[in-house]
């Protein structure tokens, strides 16, 4: 796997834990559920693009399932 693939990964991996963390301290504190909301519907969307991410990149070749013996 490419260096810059892994890279890319690991940061959209931080975005949805960012994005969690963001929405646990907006529930926690009871202010803003509309942020709480937003956060949340961030985290989808950064688990959907590295999904779609993921997708293309075996596409292309560059990572690619092998099977456990």
């Amino acid at each position: 796997m490419d260096s810059d693939f892994k890279v890319l990964v690991a940061l959209f991996f931080v975005g949805i834990v960012a994005s969690l963390g963001k929405a646990l301290f907006h529930l926690s504190s009871g202010t803003e559920t509309s942020q709480m909301a937003n956060a949340l519907t961030l985290r989808i969307g950064f688990s959907i693009a590295l999904f779609v991410l993921i997708a293309i990149a075996w596409h292309l070749g560059l990572v690619s399932p092998h099977a456990a013996p």
